[in-house]
């Protein structure tokens, strides 16, 4: 029975990625950490710091992990505003993980990348796998190179690192944590209350996103394919739904007809302008056979059914 490790499992994916893995391995085999006390109970949890590599050894000797999935980050709007330390924990951790398989202590990497690998000189409609990348963000440029350095390890080493670059994620059982996308789930919050929503970005900027679900299984289903059908070890595009403030407002006003909506853009916009509004995942369904499962209305359905407020 392999034992799992998911360092950031309190953050928007790693919540729903503990539950799931625990689903299709068993508690016991999925080893819960952050950098403090969650409530992930149902299983074994582990304060950890990941920049802490001594501290990530003794975790991974104590419960004899052979895979990790690394989350632990800094967001894009929370980096723009403490680039140092984004780096720092964006990167440490990853060399910290990257090393355990190099030296053949673990088997198996995950490590998620972004959207925000891109930037204003890539194209932006159905951006494709390859292709300029030139990010303007902490964030961006920190998955730039993380994606560079597992290629890299997977070269050079042998290192089984495998990798997504994330749209927008659009989850009801956490909350966002920091990006730029994050407008796409508080909206539900405002919608759910009764309250005017005032949104970050401008009515007409389509950004590539996913609904939860999505996101967890293209990550689980990249996780076990075999080996030999993992031809991308930088990070595979994947894509879910592209649609713009306007368009997931309209979606809600079917189900909710008083919800109202006003534009109010900030800093994230310039953020946002710099990334694509649709992506090209090809060779994510011809290498392992991704393909989505929901649409925006569906999605919207689920989110209005299921958002506590």
């Amino acid at each position: 029975m392999k034992k799992i490790l998911v360092v950031g499992s309190s953050g928007q994916i790693g919540t729903e990625l503990v539950i799931e893995l625990r689903k299709l391995f068993g508690n016991e085999s999925v080893v819960a950490s952050d950098i403090k006390e969650t409530n992930l109970n149902n299983g074994p949890f582990e304060v950890l710091d990941i920049m802490d590599n001594e501290a990530l050894k003794y975790v991974v000797s104590k419960h004899q992990i052979k895979e990790i999935y690394l989350l632990a980050a800094l967001l894009s709007a929370t980096a723009e505003k403490n680039p140092d330390f984004a780096w720092r924990l964006n990167m440490e951790g990853l060399f910290n993980v990257l090393n355990l398989a190099k030296d053949g202590v673990i088997e198996k990497v995950f490590w998620p990348s972004s959207i925000a690998v891109f930037g204003p000189s890539t194209p932006k409609i159905n951006t494709p796998q390859f292709t300029i990348m030139e990010p303007s963000t902490v964030y961006g440029i920190s998955k730039l190179a993380g994606e560079r350095w597992c290629e890299y390890y997977a070269n050079k080493f042998g290192v089984d690192v495998r990798s997504i670059r994330y749209p927008g994620l659009i989850s009801y059982t956490s909350l966002p944590g920091g990006g730029t996308t994050d407008y796409a789930v508080d909206i539900f919050y405002s919608a759910k209350k009764g309250e005017n929503y005032s949104c970050f970005l401008k009515q007409d900027t389509p950004l590539p996103m996913m609904y939860m679900e999505d996101a967890i299984r293209a990550t689980i289903d990249l996780m076990e394919s075999d080996s030999s059908n993992v031809k991308i070890r930088s990070s595979y595009n994947i894509s879910g739904i592209s649609f713009t403030p306007a368009e997931i407002y309209a979606s809600i006003k079917k189900r909710k007809p008083e919800f109202s909506i006003e534009y109010a853009p900030d800093f994230r916009q310039q953020i946002a302008d710099s990334w694509p509004g649709s992506i090209d995942d090809s060779r994510a369904r011809e290498d392992w056979g991704w393909h989505p499962k929901f649409d925006l209305d569906q999605m919207v359905d689920i989110m209005l059914d299921n958002v506590m407020v």
